[in-house]
């Protein structure tokens, strides 16, 4: 019998996140990730990397979803699990934990006791790319892996994307599975927020890069509003 959490069947989620570890679908991409692994960074030399498509993370019965871009080369790829072990996630964990999602301030590895509680973590791609830029072909590749995701994740009330590719791969998710017809007014921007079909809502935030965090365009007190409004809104029910 499948295991069962807050009535969400947790081998939806597991045997999904297999097929991602499992993907080959991707040439390019599996390619720069098995020879980032093995070259490795010279402050990482010691780690063995993940080197693999990255799974998701959180609660299965999240309210909220955080869509990323895609992992970091020498971060996810490096320790398997979404924003742990670079910047962004040195960034971003300290206020999800403010906000009261995280159970701590700091993520560094997966078995470092970092627990989710009403969301759940995941991207638009789930390998390493080039450059931080994944090809159109890539996003579409990875794109089912998002729509069986969401679609499992049943306690769903708020989805927010980190930058303007995972923003577009939702609102892409949103078209492909006929819940609007086009994507019509939902344009991304720091802070916008739009109601979606399902009694959901879809929020944006830059994406926390160092290149954001580090010139001021996103700073803590920034993200923090737009978590804390995400919660206010999965809160709310429909009258």
């Amino acid at each position: 019998m499948a295991a069962v959490f807050h009535g969400v069947g947790l081998s939806e989620l597991e045997v999904l996140n297999q097929r991602v570890v499992a993907c080959e679908r991707c040439v390019r991409l599996r390619q720069h990730c098995t020879a980032i692994a093995e070259t490795k960074k010279r402050a990482y030399l010691g780690w063995e990397y993940w080197g693999r498509p990255v799974p998701s993370f959180g609660d299965p019965a999240a309210q909220v979803l955080f869509v990323g871009l895609a992992p970091g080369a020498h971060g996810s790829n490096r320790t398997g699990r979404p924003f742990t072990g670079d910047g962004s996630g040195n960034f971003l964990y300290p206020l999800l934990h403010e906000a009261g999602f995280a159970s701590q301030g700091s993520s560094t590895h997966r078995d470092d006791g970092m627990r989710l509680t009403g969301a759940w973590i995941t991207a638009v791609v789930r390998c390493a790319p080039p450059g931080n830029k994944p090809l159109p072909e890539e996003i579409a590749n990875c794109a089912p892996f998002l729509d069986e995701e969401i679609a499992a994740l049943r306690e769903l009330r708020a989805i927010v994307c980190f930058g303007k590719i995972a923003f577009d791969g939702v609102v892409g998710h949103l078209v492909r599975t006929r819940q609007i017809e086009r994507r019509g007014e939902l344009v991304f921007g720091h802070g916008v927020e739009y109601r979606i079909p399902g009694d959901r809502w879809l929020l944006a935030s830059y994406h926390p890069s160092l290149q954001n965090t580090n010139t001021g365009t996103l700073t803590a007190a920034m993200m923090l509003r737009v978590f804390r409004r995400a919660r206010q809104l999965a809160e709310m029910r429909a009258h």
